[in-house]
């Protein structure tokens, strides 16, 4: 899509970059210009400057510098459309509708359709972990050292133990049984008819780099198989290109990504102060993940399980992140078994 100069120049007059970097950096005025810590590189002393009267940034630390497009380009990873898109919509400047064939419009509504969904889904999720329903998973979490701080930044939820009590809610909400089954969320068989893909789990939602549900990973209450599992593939949710954690670590700004095998580890890493950590989604590493973890670091510490298996799926990640550009070293948890217990163990032990 192509805007013309003068739509451009609109919108970035109608976004002052104070303003707007002052979403992102602590910004103090000093004389004519405005100094924060800077976003790119780690630093104690402030060497950011941004100034109002030129409408740039530029760091004397590193050299980054730029106007309002390039700072949201290199902070949140944007392509250059979707920065103007993102300062359009702050400064409430419609742009013209891209022209979409009818099959491409069918596939945005349709993606669109689906992320609605499960962000209902995941707050009927959480609002069930918080009821007497969902007591017992409840318990569960907090037993594993998850505070009620963490457990609501990571919109952590209950399924219930009535197989299709997420269903009937969203019949109840409007939606079709056709994209109910179209958002992962439903099977069907001869025997039970419709049910839910999620029953007496834990959830654990999964967004994306931009905090959007796009699937689920479910972990069983009690001795039911399979011990976790996760959304199918959907029109939003690609298991091989996304990585659970990744909205939240990317805002670290830490130069290295810890990588984990599980969505405990991830969750009990960042609310010890690891906030860089992340995981695959049940899947062994793929060429997809390391490609997507390169627009944020270009260095990465293995710390999956310690038994045979996970020493294993380090050893064979190390090549494939090695062969993206990216540093790779990994991490013996040994005697522990896994990130989640080492933090539990020895972290708050002190050691």
């Amino acid at each position: 899509m192509y805007y013309p100069d003068e739509l451009i120049e609109e919108v970035r007059t109608r976004n002052d970059i104070v303003d707007v970097i002052s979403d992102y950096v602590r910004l103090q005025k000093k004389g004519s210009s405005y100094f924060g810590l800077c976003p790119f590189h780690n630093e104690k002393s402030p060497s950011f400057s941004v100034s109002r009267q030129k409408q740039m940034y530029y760091c004397f630390g590193c050299g980054a510098g730029g106007n309002v497009f390039t700072f949201l380009m290199e902070y949140e990873n944007f392509s250059f459309m979707e920065a103007v898109k993102f300062l359009a919509d702050r400064a409430g400047i419609a742009l013209p509708e891209a022209e979409y064939s009818k099959e491409a419009k069918q596939r945005a509504d349709l993606k669109a359709s689906i992320l609605e969904i499960n962000k209902i889904a995941a707050r009927y999720y959480y609002v069930q972990l918080k009821s007497e329903r969902g007591v017992g998973a409840h318990t569960y979490l907090t037993d594993r050292g998850l505070t009620e701080e963490t457990i609501t930044a990571f919109g952590l939820g209950y399924s219930t133990k009535y197989s299709d009590d997420l269903y009937q809610y969203l019949r109840g909400k409007g939606y079709s049984e056709d994209l109910i089954r179209q958002a992962g969320l439903i099977n069907t068989d001869e025997r039970q008819g419709v049910y839910d893909k999620f029953w007496n789990r834990v959830i654990f939602p999964i967004m994306d780099v931009n905090s959007r549900v796009i699937g689920f990973g479910g972990r069983v209450m009690g001795d039911g198989k399979p011990k976790y599992l996760n959304s199918p593939e959907t029109a939003v949710f690609d298991k091989s290109r996304n990585l659970y954690g990744l909205n939240r670590a990317r805002t670290s700004r830490k130069t290295y990504f810890l990588l984990c095998e599980g969505y405990m580890d991830v969750i009990s890493l960042h609310q010890a102060g690891f906030t860089n950590a992340v995981a695959s989604l049940g899947t062994a590493l793929t060429s997809g993940h390391a490609s997507l973890i390169k627009r944020y670091v270009q260095e990465v510490y293995l710390t999956y399980d310690s038994d045979d298996a996970g020493t294993r799926a380090a050893l064979r990640a190390v090549p494939i992140l090695k062969e993206a550009g990216i540093s790779a070293k990994v991490i013996r948890m040994d005697p522990y078994k896994d990130p989640d217990e080492f933090i539990k163990k020895s972290w708050r032990a002190g050691i």
